[in-house]
């Protein structure tokens, strides 16, 4: 697959799309006139970078993908559910300085398909929802500070994200061959020292009820995993949790991520003329 979130209701499936893109880092502020404002820049720009250099990293690893996928009825009482373990990786290619991304799954073992007429929601690519501060996106942001919280006894910075109107979105609905950005917003809690993302919160707003999507929000947790042959401990994703609502459906998704390991792959494009 390729760049963005897709929501297709026909076949209930969610997914965050890697499209192809060039990078261009530029601050996504006006140059502050305040300490607060100052405070933010650096921050965006330490993180910014951080994502640049994770996104090699994350490339060159694989790990243990679970998904629980849950239908859900009236007061939110469980119908439905199945769970499904993959071997999983994201595949970085750069072909004349245009980025792609490619999502593998292999399966280790998938859920039977018994589902009596019920429709699950189908979520992958929420893993990379950390593209919201790759120099990719930034521009495409507003980004601003939300105070301090000690989490896990760390203290980290808040960083509230709205999506700017008209710019290109990390996340789309896919309906009828059609793409509609997601207007994504939220809230990621950063390391201020190095950059790390420690978790990011995310949501839409009611502007898609039209092309039947009540709401969707999303939260994925990260950790330190650290390789023995890297002095540098980068923050990996472990857990996310989508949860999407149509006017008839509800449904919830839980990615566990485990067992990091390095997984190198070089790739290598070339244009046959005839």
């Amino acid at each position: 697959m390729s760049g963005r979130t897709k929501l297709v209701p026909v076949c209930a499936c969610v997914a965050l799309v890697f499209g192809s893109f060039r990078c261009v880092a530029q601050p996504n502020t006006v140059p502050p006139a305040t300490p607060e404002a100052q405070k933010l820049q650096d921050l965006l720009m330490r993180t910014s970078g951080r994502m640049s250099a994770f996104l090699d990293q994350f490339s060159d690893v694989k790990c243990t993908e679970v998904v629980k996928q849950e239908k859900l009825g009236k007061e939110d009482k469980v119908e439905l559910k199945e769970e499904s373990t993959y071997d999983y990786l994201v595949i970085l290619t750069n072909n004349g300085g245009e980025l792609n991304l490619s999502e593998s799954r292999i399966p280790v073992h998938e859920a039977k398909k018994d589902r009596k007429n019920t429709t699950l929601l189908l979520t992958n690519g929420f893993a990379t929802l950390f593209l919201i501060f790759h120099p990719t996106y930034e521009q495409a942001f507003q980004y601003s500070l939300a105070g301090e919280e000690e989490v896990a006894g760390q203290l980290l910075e808040k960083v509230v994200f709205q999506h700017v109107s008209g710019m290109k979105s990390p996340a789309a609905l896919a309906l009828r061959g059609r793409e509609y950005p997601l207007e994504l917003s939220g809230t990621a809690w950063i390391d201020p020292q190095s950059g790390s993302i420690a978790k990011i919160e995310a949501s839409i707003a009611d502007t898609l009820q039209d092309v039947g999507l009540k709401s969707f929000t999303s939260e994925i947790d990260f950790s330190p995993v650290p390789f023995p042959d890297s002095k540098e401990v980068y923050w990996f994703p472990t857990v996310a949790r989508v949860e999407v609502e149509t006017p008839r459906q509800h449904w919830r998704n839980l990615h566990q991520f485990t067992a990091y390991k390095k997984f190198s792959v070089s790739t290598e494009e070339q244009v046959i003329k005839k």
